[in-house]
């Protein structure tokens, strides 16, 4: 008989759900994602969309999220 593992506690500090809360639960991340939940927009729509983000956060915050895989930033001329 197969033996079956249960799934990690989110107790454990390598839970993969741990792992990505840890990615995403920072005020302005989470507002980001949210905001681009919706589609598609450019950043001065993303910085009008968040009220009280300052370009500088708001440009790190995009860039993490890009570095991690989580959005995908697409030049327009």
């Amino acid at each position: 008989m197969a033996k079956t593992s249960s799934p990690p506690s989110v107790l454990e500090p390598q839970c993969p759900s741990r792992l990505v809360l840890d990615r995403i639960a920072d005020k302005w991340t989470a507002l980001v994602i949210q905001i681009l939940a919706r589609g598609t927009m450019r950043y001065a729509e993303l910085q009008r969309a968040i009220g009280g983000i300052s370009q500088k956060m708001l440009t790190q915050t995009l860039r993490s999220l890009e570095r991690d895989g989580l959005i995908q930033r697409k030049v327009h001329p």
